[in-house]
């Protein structure tokens, strides 16, 4: 646990220094510190619930072993194909956020914040946080997965999850290169795109493959000052989003 607080803490620190230096859309102070408290508010209290709700899950599931395969002796070797699979499964469970619309009641929070940058990456409400974690655990235990191989995991999703959903201005020739590899705020940028074409798009989360892979990639280029948001809808306050799952 101190290993990956200590992996995310210095990620969010150069990551939010990256932004303030080069910042690629311009953001109006007054609804930057708005819907920055609202992301906060989320963040907060999913980091409230996790000793309480989350971790228990997570550790009952890791102690869990119904068969033995997908054991490896080398740490390595182990690491890394737990590391592929557990994207695969993000891929697809953040697919069906979107096509099951029980699910997108929790993770249309998440799109309605009609701009980006770090905060967003931490923005998501606490009912898809637990449901989350829930089939996450099915999952842990489908494929052995260790521990300290998921804590590992989660610091890198934490941490992809801020760096896409980031306002940082890369330099388009490196961002395109990194775009082969991984998922980058011009992949997740349009992910984000008010229209609903876009944002039914661009699932992976760490790795940028596998939207090719699962033919969900969008063709679309970002663009500086596009729509962000949910088309149709807007961003609401903080009492309409924590209430919005069961409202909508």
């Amino acid at each position: 646990m101190v290993l990956k607080s200590l992996i995310v803490s210095v990620g969010i620190i150069f990551f939010l220094f990256l932004e303030y230096l080069f910042p690629k859309e311009k953001i109006k102070f007054k609804k930057k510190v708005s819907r920055i408290s609202k992301n906060i508010f989320f963040w907060l209290v999913n980091i409230g619930i996790t000793p309480i709700i989350i971790l228990p899950i997570t550790i009952y599931a890791t102690r869990i072993e119904i068969h033995s395969l997908f054991k490896f002796d080398n740490l390595i070797i182990s690491f890394l194909f737990h590391l592929i699979i557990f994207d695969v499964f993000l891929y697809w469970w953040h697919r069906l956020n979107h096509e099951i619309p029980f699910l997108w009641r929790f993770h249309h929070v998440h799109h309605l914040d009609e701009t980006l940058d770090i905060s967003s990456g931490v923005r998501f409400h606490f009912g898809e946080v637990i449901l989350s974690a829930l089939v996450r655990s099915l999952f842990i235990i489908l494929f052995n997965i260790s521990l300290v191989n998921l804590l590992l995991i989660e610091a890198i999703i934490l941490i992809s999850s801020i760096f896409h959903h980031s306002n940082i201005d890369l330099p388009k020739k490196f961002e395109k290169y990194l775009s082969y590899i991984i998922v980058t705020p011009s992949i997740h940028w349009v992910h984000h795109h008010k229209r609903q074409s876009e944002t039914d798009a661009n699932y992976s989360t760490i790795f940028s493959w596998w939207d090719k892979i699962f033919n969900s990639k969008s063709n679309f280029i970002r663009k500086v000052g596009m729509p962000i948001g949910v088309q149709g809808d807007s961003e609401q306050n903080l009492l309409n989003l924590i209430l919005r799952p069961i409202k909508k």
